[in-house]
């Protein structure tokens, strides 16, 4: 996924400022692609000079609000359905615990127990923003719940494995 994408998308239920757009991504995309003001500005601009959006309407203090256009549309729509996902192959995680073994044990212990704490709070943050989704926000509440969903499978996943592995290295460091 690409920052561009998710500014499209989220354009697609109506022309917003990028302070709106903004919001509606922290409150929303944040847990799935996190971006900053910067960078999701920088982005507006790039897509405008696209013509993947148009700024409809200026107001006071140069606030700009942005709307998607039909070629904005048809590329949201073209990455949608045409582009395959990227697959992550590469995981500092994985590679870390594959070479926990130079450390000391209980060093390896409490690097696992890092693991289970932080997908503890990353599973209670995804409750929380679980429970703000407000049912007038219909797509992003049915589609959004979706990776709200994998998102909170994804912690628990991370979790129990967590959990596993600080099992089976007790057993082997006794």
């Amino acid at each position: 996924m690409s920052l561009r994408h998710a500014a499209l998308g989220l354009l697609t239920h109506g022309p917003a400022s990028g302070y709106d757009l903004l919001q509606t991504f922290n409150g929303s995309l944040a847990n799935v692609w996190p971006a900053t003001q910067s960078q999701l500005y920088g982005e507006l601009a790039k897509l405008a000079e696209a013509g993947l959006v148009t700024v409809a309407e200026e107001g006071a203090r140069r606030r700009k609000e942005y709307a998607l256009t039909e070629a904005g549309l048809a590329e949201l729509k073209h990455w949608l359905v045409e582009v395959e996902p990227t697959a992550v192959k590469r995981s500092d995680l994985l590679l870390r615990v594959f070479f926990l073994g130079v450390v000391e044990p209980g060093q390896a212990e409490e690097f696992l127990r890092r693991r289970e704490r932080d997908s503890i709070e990353q599973h209670a943050e995804l409750r929380a923003t679980e429970a703000e989704i407000a049912p007038e926000t219909a797509d992003l509440a049915v589609y959004g719940r979706l990776a709200l969903e994998w998102g909170l499978r994804y912690t628990e996943m991370q979790r129990q494995w967590a959990v596993w592995a600080q099992e089976e290295l007790a057993k082997v460091t006794g």
